[in-house]
């Protein structure tokens, strides 16, 4: 059992500790992501919260006490913030509902794009 406080050390792990709703909704989230991004993307935990990988950085996703976050790394908020308007946005960060999350067809564009934008880099 692992101490309240104490950094997951893998992505189940810290779902598992996430409280509803936000686990399902990240949970849902994750499963959006691993739909799209390469075979050869992994899943760390990086700063406290699940990441995907792939020649580099590419999206994070994270709960909150009031809301969830999607971390789009580069330029994944900056890409879509016309999509973005209902949401609360920051350079690098995206707000939604612990109840509620992104749009599979908005998230999935984000993530290939940062797909893209890592292999243009590489």
């Amino acid at each position: 059992m692992m101490k309240s406080g104490t950094a997951p050390k893998t992505v189940d792990e810290y779902l598992e500790n996430t409280p509803e709703p936000a686990q399902s909704t990240l949970r849902h989230i994750r499963r959006v992501i691993q739909s799209v991004v390469p075979k050869e993307a992994s899943e760390v935990i990086s700063y406290g919260i699940p990441m995907f990988k792939y020649r580099g950085m590419l999206v994070g996703y994270a709960a909150f006490k009031k809301h969830c976050s999607l971390f789009p790394t580069g330029s994944g908020v900056e890409k879509f913030k016309e999509e973005l308007g209902a949401y609360k946005i920051s350079k690098g960060t995206i707000q939604f509902p612990s109840d509620k999350p992104l749009p599979d067809t908005l998230l999935k564009k984000i993530v290939k794009y940062r797909v893209k934008e890592n292999r243009e880099w590489d």
